[in-house]
């Protein structure tokens, strides 16, 4: 397993890379058919290239990305190594060891049937080109395991807030800023008045976190801006809460006479309940059990994954089942050795358990109104 991480950390993947990660893919792809026997369908959309495997009807979604954040020249300040029981290297914890988890699990089965895996090539980027074949699996499947990099101390990832993001755009009237500025509309100030009312949407770190970021406003330091904008980070817990941010955000009106406010929306996925995950969290932990691992932690995270869309569609998912580390996206970005086997153990372990019939939620679908086919919560 080790060997086989090194292969795809050294094999550098960064999602705008576009020939990065159609290298990227051979090398998963490869690897895979050497662990299940099975060549995968590659599927290149916008020259960005995913890989799908279906063994069987459809039954276990697993899913996992082969794109990182690292540019490519990064293992030179972060090389691959092994020291103290740990790997190192660009992309390693986030998420290549969940790949290598995911097909050395399969590889440990007795058979495949009812087992699809979906490898995509812009996770990091929010599925841009894979969501419609996100949406495609998670309609086929009874339940979707997903291969992101664990939680703190290997907690598996029940619930994920989903993420929407919006461009705040104000026009005003440019003036002379020395001559005439009472002539002008200064979108600068309107947009410090949207700001304000943008900041107050927010209800962290329980509710939905409403943060306005990249911000900018005028051409010249002696004009009256005629133009501003800003860009806003919603992370939202429910469907309510997302809700709740579109309909704060349409609401914005301008405060200066000959001002006009326009609220654009940006990619979003919605978010991952916990219901989702539920009652997979209880069979994991009774396969845990099984195996002696001990007591399984779950938690509940900002970011959002793939995991997100499936779980939205209605599909019941369990997502963190990947690699044991941390420092996903830093420098020291790092996964523990030895929980690389036992990872691999109960991924292997909830396939067979969901397949044999020994889960109840077999036949059930959470919340299916969650999301429509774009992704809006």
């Amino acid at each position: 397993m080790i060997e086989d991480l090194r292969t795809l950390v050294e094999c550098e993947s960064p999602s705008a890379d576009l020939a990065a990660v159609a290298a990227s893919a051979d090398v998963v792809a490869e690897l895979g058919e050497r662990l299940t026997g099975a060549a995968p369908e590659r599927i290149v959309v916008d020259g960005r290239t995913h890989l799908r495997w279906r063994f069987g009807p459809p039954g276990v979604l697993l899913l996992g990305h082969h794109d990182t954040v690292w540019p490519v020249g990064s293992l030179v300040a972060h090389p691959w190594r092994v020291e103290a029981g740990r790997a190192y290297g660009p992309g390693c914890f986030d998420m290549k060891a969940g790949l290598v988890q995911l097909f050395h699990a399969l590889a440990g089965l007795t058979t495949l049937d009812g087992i699809t895996v979906l490898v995509t090539g812009d996770e990091e980027l929010g599925a841009p080109t894979s969501r419609p074949l996100l949406h495609e699996e998670a309609a086929r499947a009874q339940a979707a395991f997903v291969l992101e990099a664990s939680a703190d101390g290997g907690a598996l990832k029940t619930a994920r807030k989903g993420v929407a993001w919006y461009e705040v755009r104000v026009t005003g009237r440019a003036a002379h800023a020395g001559l005439e500025p009472w002539t002008g509309v200064n979108a600068a100030v309107e947009l410090a008045h949207q700001i304000h009312a943008i900041a107050a949407l927010d209800r962290g770190p329980l509710g939905a976190t409403v943060t306005p970021t990249l911000t900018a406003a005028g051409t010249t330091a002696n004009t009256v801006p005629a133009t501003a904008s800003v860009h806003v980070d919603a992370r939202v817990p429910t469907a309510d809460e997302a809700r709740r941010v579109d309909d704060g955000l349409a609401a914005l009106r301008p405060v200066l006479d000959g001002a006009r406010v326009e609220v654009v929306p940006g990619p979003r996925h919605p978010p991952f309940e916990p219901s989702s995950s539920a009652s997979l969290f209880a069979l994991a932990c009774e396969v845990a059990d099984r195996l002696g691992m001990g007591p399984l932690a779950s938690a509940h995270v900002g970011g959002a994954s793939d995991g997100n869309i499936v779980a939205g569609d209605g599909t019941p998912t369990l997502d963190g089942l990947g690699a044991v580390g941390a420092g996903a996206h830093a420098p020291g970005e790092y996964v523990v050795v030895d929980e690389l086997p036992r990872r691999t153990a109960l991924l292997a372990g909830l396939i067979d358990a969901v397949r044999s019939g020994e889960w109840a939620g077999s036949s059930a679908r959470t919340n299916g109104a969650a999301a429509d086919r774009a992704g809006r919560p």
